[in-house]
């Protein structure tokens, strides 16, 4: 996890949004993700349960992996992100669309599939005893992701791959470089590894649990703003009716407050340029656990 900058802008940010957001008649779960940590307010919801599910810490027992484990679960990550972006660079020039998922905004290409499947080897090649949960395996919409997730969680192996084989694939669809893939390990339910891997600028974001947070094998840390008129804020634009009207609503309490709001269309950018200090705070309504798994170990 990357070094953490002072509070006051989670304060702030809070202070901002969630009055703004509860006094009108949603009554929303949002997930809100800071140059600090990965903050949830405590609404029970299927987005709230993915989040607890993979911020819970990991019971130790003496039995957690060793430290050649976990270089070795980092290369594994690494290269398996590599081959995906290379089919993705690959195809970077926009591919067609084969199906809609919850609707017109939720993408799947050839593609995907094809990026999970290259992943998936890479990682049971080695590692054959361990779980694996794809994106492309998993019907649309939080619930689902989150009963996948609860499902998975109870099998018998202490490991989980959590993987989004292209995060922010309406991105690439139209041939924008703002799309890549998120691999994440768990260990009884706590993220260990990540790593975010960015083909179009050959940066590979890595990061072991209490081992800091780096790119390119160079330590990064998150940006030093104090105060939210400073914040350079990340959002994103779900696909689901209720999701997108809630982030209408943010986009309204912050605005006025924040230096600027960018959207980029990948949870997985996002997360990696806070950690990295390019953007300051990134939040996000109705995300799945492969979304956020690697982008909030790293930050």
């Amino acid at each position: 996890m990357s070094n953490a900058s002072p509070r006051v802008i989670v304060f702030l940010l809070y202070q901002s949004i969630i009055p703004w957001l509860t006094s009108h008649a949603f009554s929303p779960p949002v997930a809100v993700t800071t140059t600090m940590n990965f903050h949830v307010p405590k609404v029970p919801s299927a987005a709230t349960t993915v989040v607890q599910k993979l911020t819970s810490s990991a019971i130790d027992d003496g039995g957690g992996p060793s430290d050649d484990e976990l270089n070795s679960f980092l290369s594994v990550a690494a290269a398996a992100s590599k081959a995906a972006g290379e089919i993705i660079v690959g195809n970077a020039g926009g591919v067609e669309i084969t199906e809609r998922k919850a609707n017109s905004r939720d993408l799947l290409t050839l593609i995907d599939p094809l990026c999970e499947k290259v992943i998936r080897e890479t990682i049971l090649e080695r590692f054959p005893d361990h779980d694996f949960l794809g994106e492309e395996d998993v019907p649309p919409g939080a619930e689902a992701s989150a009963a996948a997730l609860e499902q998975i969680l109870s099998s018998s192996s202490d490991y989980l791959w959590i993987v989004d084989p292209i995060d922010g694939t309406s991105n690439f669809v139209h041939g924008m470089p703002l799309c890549m893939p998120s691999v994440a390990l768990a260990y009884k339910g706590d993220v260990i590894c990540g790593v975010i891997y960015d083909p179009h600028r050959d940066e590979l974001f890595t990061a072991l649990k209490n081992r800091g947070a780096n790119l390119n094998g160079t330590p990064i840390t998150v940006g030093k703003q104090s105060t939210i008129g400073d914040a350079i804020i990340a959002m994103g634009s779900p696909p689901a009716e209720f999701s997108y009207r809630m982030s209408l609503l943010g986009i309204q309490a912050l605005m006025p407050r924040v230096r600027t709001i960018r959207m980029l269309g990948s949870a997985a950018i996002m997360l990696a340029w806070v950690a990295c200090g390019r953007l300051t705070v990134y939040w996000e309504y109705d995300l799945s656990s492969w979304d956020v798994a690697a982008g909030a170990l790293i930050v």
